[in-house]
């Protein structure tokens, strides 16, 4: 069995206004994951010198960084990043821009996990619906493509009517799996940030990470997933479900 993550970092920037990416390094290692999907990791500009969010989140937790890229500033490149101790057998990047709003993405890699090959989506999803609708449809049609028998997707998906389409579509691939609320961190209303596994057996447990320092490190609480690629073996734990490319290598 082993630990998934999704967390929107907020850029590292907390509830006291401060940029800290050693705060946000400190409540990843109190997750004690092996599969980290990150969204919302930017470039710190100090002193004139430009320091990337996800090598130091790379060598503070010891695992490999895969970039998922979706903007370009001035400082330097923002967007998604999968972080891994799991072999990366490949790596894609799924454009999921709409015309006129931010630009969007997800990384779509290939991971060797227990011995069986794994298909892991990292994604953050627009603001409007329109948006969810088309990226939602973009993503499950990548997923068919393939014969991917495990898939793991990790994203903050910004939707937040219980019986939108986008999450509608999610649940007739995946499954209804537990979905904490994660934001915002101080006091958390929205079940923003999702964790889908297929089959949807294997993902044993769902919850939202809410100790004090992930309350005030970002504006989103991480979500934490455990996952048994052999379910029968931890069966006696198992959460019951509700009926209703680019990779850099540190």
């Amino acid at each position: 069995m082993f630990a998934a993550v999704s967390y929107n970092i907020h850029q590292c920037v907390g509830l006291d206004g401060r940029r800290d990416v050693a705060r946000i390094a400190r409540v990843l290692g109190g997750l004690n994951a092996q599969l980290i999907g990150l969204q919302e990791v930017g470039t710190d500009a100090e002193d004139g010198r430009k320091s990337s969010q996800m090598e130091y989140l790379a060598r503070a937790t010891g695992l490999q960084a895969i970039a998922g890229p979706t903007i370009e500033r001035q400082t330097g490149p923002f967007g998604n990043v999968l972080l891994t101790s799991w072999h990366v057998l490949d790596s894609r990047l799924l454009d999921l821009s709409v015309p006129g709003r931010e630009p969007r993405g997800a990384i779509d890699a290939d991971l060797m996990i227990e011995g069986r090959p794994v298909r892991v989506i990292v994604t953050h999803l627009g603001l409007r619906a329109a948006e969810r609708r088309y990226q939602v449809r973009r993503i499950l049609e990548a997923l068919s493509k393939g014969q991917s028998r495990f898939i793991i997707v990790l994203g903050d998906i910004n939707e937040w009517v219980l019986r939108s389409r986008p999450l509608r579509w999610f649940y007739t691939r995946f499954g209804t799996p537990p979905a904490p609320r994660t934001f915002p961190s101080w006091l958390p209303l929205f079940a923003l940030d999702r964790i889908w596994v297929l089959p949807r057996e294997v993902l044993i447990e769902v919850h939202a990470h809410a100790k004090p320092l992930a309350r005030i490190a970002s504006d989103h609480l991480p979500v934490k997933g455990l996952i048994a690629i052999d379910p029968a073996i931890h069966a006696d734990k198992r959460t019951p479900y509700t009926p209703r490319s680019r990779r850099l290598m540190l």
